[in-house]
């Protein structure tokens, strides 16, 4: 986040709300801009499940209110934290999603991610709030799935193995806020997508573009 008043950088961005409605605050001098914070819909879940898959069919469906993106087109070696845990890569999601939100439209991210990978850094607060979709399948299934992939992705015993962890992991774990369940196993492409839209249309409610009046944030300044 790069402060429109001073030029600043910031780690740990600030928003606020007032009677002009949600402003970011620059830390550093106090300027305020006008900001949209809108809920970012995450359809996460194991590899194999579905949600690249699904993902292409919303880009259509939801196209009149929200913006539909791929987790994986930022997948490079780059962004790969050393240790590990992937910080550059999720938080440079969250940073992306929080800018094409400004466009008035939320943002469904299709891609592996579970709560403790997205609530914990400074940028959640750019968001309200994270809604979670976590695909699942029958783990024999799953297991097919990964093993038909094309050899140049890599799925081995041993990854698939780790992918059947997290699918555990995914299917019984309590996180803040829960993940929404739903099983792929069965389901065709259409039918899953029509759950899923229906998920996030729920969740949007009632058309609602948050304008924010520039001239009344300007009198604050």
């Amino acid at each position: 986040m790069i402060c429109a008043g001073c030029g600043r950088w910031t780690d740990e961005p600030a928003v606020t709300a007032d009677g002009a409605g949600t402003v970011l605050v620059c830390a550093a001098c106090g300027h305020r801009e006008p900001f949209r914070r809108l809920p970012l819909f995450a359809v996460t879940g194991p590899s194999g499940t579905g949600k690249s898959t699904v993902g292409r069919v919303l880009v259509d469906r939801l196209a009149d209110r929200c913006v539909v993106v791929e987790q994986d087109l930022l997948w490079v070696g780059a962004l790969r934290d050393p240790s590990g845990d992937s910080a550059a890569f999720r938080r440079t999601w969250l940073r992306l999603a929080a800018s094409i939100q400004q466009s008035g439209r939320p943002v469904v991210l299709c891609g592996t991610v579970a709560p403790p990978q997205f609530e914990n850094w400074p940028e959640r607060v750019l968001f309200d709030p994270i809604h979670y979709l976590a695909l699942t399948c029958d783990d024999a299934v799953l297991r097919k799935r990964l093993r038909d992939r094309p050899a140049w992705r890599g799925w081995d015993d041993a990854r698939i193995d780790e992918m059947l962890r997290f699918a555990e992991w995914v299917r019984t774990a309590r996180t803040d806020p829960p993940m929404t369940l739903l099983d792929t196993t069965t389901s065709s492409v259409d039918a899953t997508a029509d759950v899923v839209e229906a998920w996030v249309r729920e969740r949007l409610g009632p058309r609602d573009d948050r304008q924010v009046d520039p001239e009344r944030v300007d009198e604050r300044r």
